[in-house]
């Protein structure tokens, strides 16, 4: 998709390095976002073996590399197993919203909860208030994307299916509107993966840009869960998209593209390494 930004496209540097050496030792799943003054906060989720997701992370990076941490919030704080990919919102106000996917201990359901203060380093103690519940029986819900569009907020769900044991990594995306971004309205399923096709087995959208296109990640099988990768979407109307291109166009997963204010844009991404660790990079683009 033409104009479109990719990891690869510029010179990746690391902001975060893998957690530990080996399988499931992952730092990643980042959200980004401007402050008034034009530095980067970012929150992501740090995971190691023993304890899963174990807590997300609040991050200034003054320029956009270098990260300070400024709040961490452990999983226990929520009763979760694990913590998932945070969103990440300024809202008009000035305050700060943090979305934060939470698994429910012994199951594969999700939910997400919301943090809100008046500074990032406040969210490290802000009371926590669930958004999007999901349904033990039937759907976990999470990996959230926001977005004020026209007035309207906008989240970008990632749904699995609880009903078939073992395959819960099914996933696709749904679209719910807020005029608060607190209390929701879902519209329905918005992205899905194609039968036969690299993303057969699910699609979860990871950005948004102002003119609606988006990146996602997508799998084949069963088998690949965890190693996603990252291919675009189109819109087509009525909150919908359209996978484009037959093949994926980058071996990452849950890429941000945060639009600069001079033009250009800035990316972060978890990326893969040859013994199974990841470790979050990020680009600038144009």
């Amino acid at each position: 998709m033409d104009g479109f930004p990719v990891p690869g496209t510029g010179a990746a540097e690391v902001v975060v390095p893998a957690p530990a050496p080996g399988e499931g030792h992952w730092v990643g799943a980042p959200s980004a976002a401007l402050d008034a003054d034009g530095t980067v906060v970012l929150a992501y989720r740090v995971r190691m073996v023993d304890t899963r997701g174990a807590a997300t992370v609040v991050a200034r990076l003054a320029d956009g590399v270098r990260p300070t941490t400024v709040a961490t919030l452990d999983k226990d704080r929520f009763g979760a197993e694990s913590l998932e990919r945070p969103a990440l919102v300024r809202t008009p106000a000035g305050r700060w919203r943090l979305y934060v996917c939470c698994a429910t201990p012994g199951s594969k359901h999700w939910w997400i909860d919301v943090l809100e203060a008046d500074d990032p380093a406040r969210l490290e103690t802000a009371p926590a208030r669930t958004v999007f519940p999901g349904d033990p029986a039937s759907v976990g819900v999470k990996d959230p994307v926001l977005r004020l569009v026209d007035g309207v907020w906008h989240a970008w769900i990632c749904c699995h299916p609880l009903e078939v044991v073992d395959a819960e990594d099914r996933m696709t995306t749904a679209l719910a509107t807020s005029p608060d971004g607190l209390d929701w309205t879902w519209r329905g399923t918005v992205l899905a993966g194609r039968p036969g096709q690299w993303d057969a087995r699910g699609a979860r959208l990871t950005a948004v840009l102002p003119d609606g296109r988006a990146s996602y990640d997508g799998r084949a099988s069963a088998a690949e869960n965890f190693s996603e990768r990252t291919g675009l979407a189109v819109p087509t109307g009525k909150g919908a998209l359209r996978p484009v291109d037959a093949d994926p166009v980058a071996a990452v997963r849950y890429l941000d593209v945060l639009p600069m204010p001079g033009g250009g844009y800035r990316l972060y991404y978890e990326a893969p390494l040859p013994d199974g660790s990841h470790e979050l990079r990020t680009e600038l683009i144009g």
